[in-house]
């Protein structure tokens, strides 16, 4: 490429966690071509698309598909007791609480994404019955109060935390059909609640609902900025008021580092909330909270996977705790919500690092079952009894439709589509933004209302390079001047950036974003090569941990996979079935000191790639990278209870290992049973 050529091309690179630029004169909230954030709240950066804007493509596509043909498109007919005719928010005499908002949650962007009519056809009845059942005084859903029966939550109707749940859903049914009915329900709901609220707290009848209020404050943010009913200013500072002080309890108090102390899910979604306010608040504080709380976290309970033990309550985090699957969903949609309103990019490598590593191995491949609690070193799913603070008859490992706890089984499907819908935003520059990779294709308004489609090509996290290949809607359009963002995450110390097959310099720095200005032509591609380089991390009692890229990897077992039936008395509660998933695997080794140096690394660990990446690459089988290195078995680490037994982490040396092995890792999501945590010797 002729230096002339570059000079048509600028390309900067920078630091986005600068956010807080005003927004514009009057307080008008359209940033562009798409709503932004209304004066007096700080101007986003990043924007997210309307529903169905972006469409997933290759491995991700597959995953959609199965959710669609397992359980998330038929949990009507899996879990009919909750889910059936009977439930509470279709008019029913049955489930009044979360389970039901949960399952539509997950299930509605799954149907726009997928625009797949059936789907739509099944979500619609929740929606109408919503609408319909709101009162004169704003109040909506559910409101009357019932005896007990197993199986069914049918009590705490009036519950202000459900209906949180539904306000996620009628958002993002309005940003896919623009149905206008949905600006007037939530005008006269929120009405209701800063009348309300006053009286009966967040807190009022369950402590979710206080503890989970940063849902409930950025649908009133989203409504604020297409409204400007400045009431909606009070009802967040009111909101932020009754719910649980998140900020204070990362910044000034010590739950992060007992055990117990907190719930797990909470926790998860209580990670929002600081940033969700900071919108209006503008307190740097509210920032400082948060980043201090990931700190906080991977010294205390965390987990290689992002997450945290936490089997219902917080735990340290040893290689044995349970990590609840509603964990992962829920984190994964609060580091989406953060991402989009500060634009800092450790929220996307963050995001990355729970989808690619917990998310998949939680689910079976069919979507038929799910595992209500999964361990990082996790070297047996049977029925034993397990050292879980909340233990559920020993179910809580099993792979099943209700095992542990169904909430899981309502909860899980938003993870999946809502990643899929956040892989691309609108830029407050009139832009496109690619800030989460995996292959997919995105059609958005860039410049002064041009349509541009975006195809991006890529096997990602399994391959490194990723190709943007430019096209625009109206073929009478053959080019348009308009930045597109793109995110070098932290772990990539040398990206490469090529324009149609030609290297470009660019100042681009792990963990920015890059930004390409420039006149885009029609079948332009833009290509961004992320080297991954294998790096060994430190957790829990200083075991090493295999990492590269946006991957963890663990050890590669034997699977045999066991259908098994519950007894009569328990199969109404857990379900009629479960797998246990057993090994004839050794797995007690230990990986050597000597080969985690900087001059032994990239020669003890070596790396092997499958030609092709597999349409669904989520298991042992299809595994499409694999890392061998050295290790030795350390004779007396045992089985205790159905769980590999304390880590002999204390020492670094001794006489109780075998031999050097070769042992083969693969990328943590691909597996069901693994030591991920390993001692070393």
């Amino acid at each position: 490429m002729t230096m002339n050529k570059l000079i048509k091309i600028f390309f900067a690179s920078f630091a986005t966690f600068a956010i807080a630029s005003a927004a514009p004169a009057g307080g008008e909230s359209m940033s562009g071509n798409y709503l932004n954030n209304r004066q007096p709240l700080l101007q986003k950066t990043y924007i997210e698309l309307p529903l169905g804007s972006i469409k997933a493509e290759g491995w991700i596509q597959e995953q959609l598909v199965r959710m669609k043909n397992g359980m998330t498109g038929h949990l009507d007919e899996v879990y009919e007791k909750v889910m059936g005719l009977r439930n509470g928010w279709l008019g029913g005499d049955g489930d009044v609480w979360e389970r039901g908002p949960y399952w539509i949650d997950g299930l509605l962007p799954l149907a726009y994404i997928l625009n797949d009519q059936a789907l739509i056809e099944k979500v619609k009845p929740w929606i109408e019955w919503t609408l319909a059942s709101q009162k004169p005084n704003g109040y909506f859903g559910p409101d009357t109060d019932r005896s007990y029966e197993p199986g069914l939550q049918r009590d705490n109707a009036q519950d202000w935390w459900p209906k949180m749940v539904m306000l996620k859903i009628m958002q993002q049914y309005y940003t896919a059909t623009n149905d206008t009915r949905v600006i007037g329900f939530l005008t006269n709901y929120f009405k209701y609640q800063l009348a309300e609220l006053p009286k009966n707290p967040l807190g009022k009848w369950t402590f979710w609902g206080e503890q989970r209020g940063g849902d409930n404050l950025m649908i009133v943010y989203w409504l604020y900025n297409i409204t400007g009913d400045k009431f909606l200013l009070d009802l967040g500072e009111l909101i932020h008021k009754q719910t649980f002080n998140w900020t204070d309890i990362f910044l000034n108090q010590d739950h992060l580092s007992r055990q117990h102390s907190l719930h797990c899910v909470n926790l998860a979604q209580g990670f929002k909330e600081p940033i969700v306010y900071y919108q209006q608040n503008k307190d740097p504080k509210q920032i400082q909270a948060t980043k201090k709380a990931v700190h906080d976290i991977h010294n205390t309970i965390g987990l290689p996977t992002g997450l945290w033990g936490g089997d219902e309550l917080l735990r340290f985090g040893k290689p044995t705790a349970g990590s609840e699957l509603c964990t992962a969903v829920e984190m994964m949609y609060s580091l989406e919500e953060m991402l989009e309103i500060t634009g800092d990019i450790q929220w996307a490598d963050y995001l990355e690092r729970v989808t690619y590593n917990a998310l998949p191995t939680q689910v079976t491949d069919d979507y038929s079952g799910r595992q209500y609690y999964q361990q990082t070193n996790q070297v047996a799913v049977t029925r034993d009894w397990r050292e879980f603070s909340t233990p559920h008859e020993d179910t809580d490992i099993l792979f099943g439709e209700l095992t542990g706890y169904p909430c899981c089984t309502s909860n899980l499907h938003q993870g999946w589509p809502k990643f899929v819908q956040n892989l691309w935003y609108a830029t407050a520059d009139n832009g496109i933004a690619a800030l989460v990779y995996a292959p997919s294709q995105v059609s958005a308004k860039v410049a002064n209302g041009i349509t541009v489609n975006i195809k991006e090509e890529t096997a990602y996290p399994f391959e490194e390079t990723i190709r943007f290949n430019i096209s625009f809607a109206d073929k009478k359009v053959k080019q348009a001047f308009f930045p597109f963002h793109i995110r070098i995450p932290a772990w990539c110390k040398n990206p490469v950036v090529k324009l149609n097959g030609e290297p470009v310099t660019i100042d681009a720095y792990p963990g920015t974003v890059a930004r390409v200005n420039r006149e885009w032509k029609n079948g332009d591609v833009l290509s961004v090569e992320l080297p991954m380089e294998v790096v060994v991390s430190r957790w829990y009692d200083n075991s090493a941990v295999v990492e590269r890229g946006p991957l963890v990897y663990a050890l590669k077992m034997n699977e045999k996979w066991e259908k098994k039936t519950f007894e009569n008395e328990k199969a109404g509660e857990y379900g009629k079935w479960y797998y246990e998933v057993t090994s004839d695997s050794p797995w007690n080794y230990a990986l050597l000191h000597r080969s985690f140096s900087p001059e032994q690394i990239k020669t003890s660990f070596t790396v092997e790639k499958s030609s092709v990446v597999p349409i669904y690459p989520w298991n042992v089988e299809n595994a499409p990278i694999r890392i061998k290195t050295k290790a030795k078995r350390v004779n007396n680490w045992t089985l205790v209870r159905g769980s590999a037994g304390p880590v002999p982490f204390f020492t670094q040396q001794g006489n109780d290992v075998g031999e050097e092995e070769t042992i083969e890792l693969i990328p943590y999501g691909c597996t069901t049973l693994r030591i991920t945590e390993f001692p070393v010797r």
